[in-house]
């Protein structure tokens, strides 16, 4: 929790949202905490009815309270990153204020929704600073610093006439409050309402043309070499449902691993789906992923760590710095050391935040170790 913010929102993983009006919610982050997951958020947004918002205020505070005092009381427990995603600024203060202490828990809030247009982004950063100064938590008084992420669902940046400028304001206010931002979230749920659509678990959010045509445009204005934000991907909201095309996992390196079984709970699980969806993420720019159950995220942070051919192309990009091409030191493609240093400074972040696989470790090793 005190790492510097690019390693922090490197090492988001599969981020597991959890409704704020969800009974025991100590008892269930403490839980997942257990069993891997790194980062979670209390949902006070969309998860919940409208008319159970200020009981799930006092629900998620009091969550906060609980576990901030087990911190104290038995510090080793583990405990994830901690966000609330709030609906408005004035939301996010009250929130703040009814946590008391426990606000020394919290890693930021995850604001809805997001685009620059009538006030509505500064009115979070305003909040947001006043928050630090209350709490101490603003980097400068030995605090830990709180830090928004916006999701990137707003109506203004899902429509072609309208896309380019919101994305553009956007980068523009995200870049002014830099240090307030720790990654940007795209919401795929709401992009796929904006058109009455909802992708089936067979296929990833890709190969919904509307919808992919949003990311690109998001990752094309704030996934810049220049920009170094991070830009998570989106919900996989699928489990066990009925399947309709065939499955998306190859036999052939289950086969060769002896982890036949494995692929069968894979797809028993409809986890073959958000395995494809998660090595399309990565090849579009995209790091981590929201998820909405404990299944999905070993599959995740399984696929977040850095095979040791990445690793070893990394440093070999990193470490020449004459520039030039030359042979992979696993002999199968070209590296150039301009073009591609900065996808070697990304799989060096990611290599921090999930570690490196050895030589003879397979994606089946990894989604083994990570299933028992």
């Amino acid at each position: 929790m005190d790492s510097a913010a690019p390693l922090l929102a490197a090492a988001l993983g599969a981020t597991l949202y959890c409704p704020g009006d969800r009974p025991r919610i100590a008892e269930a982050v403490v839980k997942q905490a257990a069993r891997g997951c790194v980062s979670m958020v209390l949902c006070l947004e969309d998860s919940i009815a409208d008319s159970a918002v200020d009981g799930a205020e006092i629900n998620v505070a009091e969550a906060i309270v609980t576990l901030h005092r087990l911190s104290l009381d038995e510090p080793d427990t583990a405990l994830p990153l901690l966000f609330v995603r709030v609906r408005t600024p004035e939301q996010m203060l009250r929130v703040a204020e009814s946590c008391g202490a426990g606000l020394d828990l919290l890693s930021g809030f995850v604001v809805p929704k997001f685009e620059n247009a009538n006030g509505y982004a500064e009115a979070f950063f305003v909040v947001l600073r006043q928050i630090q100064r209350l709490s101490g938590a603003d980097g400068l008084a030995g605090g830990k610093r709180l830090r928004l992420m916006p999701i990137l669902e707003s109506p203004n940046m899902i429509h072609s006439e309208t896309r380019n400028s919101a994305l553009s304001s956007i980068r523009e206010i995200l870049h002014e409050n830099r240090d307030d931002v720790l990654a940007a979230r795209i919401g795929a749920t709401d992009l796929s309402s904006a058109f009455g659509l909802r992708r089936s678990r067979d296929l990833t959010v890709y190969d919904v043309q509307v919808v992919a045509s949003v990311i690109s445009d998001i990752v094309n204005v704030l996934g810049r070499s220049d920009d170094n934000f991070v830009i998570t991907g989106t919900v996989w909201e699928h489990y066990e449902t009925e399947r309709i095309l065939r499955p998306q996992l190859r036999m052939t390196p289950f086969v060769e691993a002896n982890e036949r079984e494995l692929r069968h709970r894979l797809l028993l699980g409809g986890l073959d789906g958000l395995i494809r969806e998660i090595s399309l993420d990565q090849a579009n720019g995209l790091l981590g992923k929201t998820v909405i159950h404990p299944t999905h995220v070993p599959v995740v942070h399984a696929m977040s760590v850095v095979s040791h051919e990445e690793f070893l192309d990394a440093s070999v990009i990193l470490s020449d710095v004459t520039g030039g091409a030359s042979a992979s030191p696993y002999g199968n493609k070209m590296n150039e050391a301009k073009p591609h240093s900065t996808w070697a400074h990304r799989t060096m972040l990611r290599a921090q935040a999930f570690g490196v696989a050895s030589e003879s470790t397979t994606f089946v090793d990894l989604l083994e170790a990570s299933m028992r």
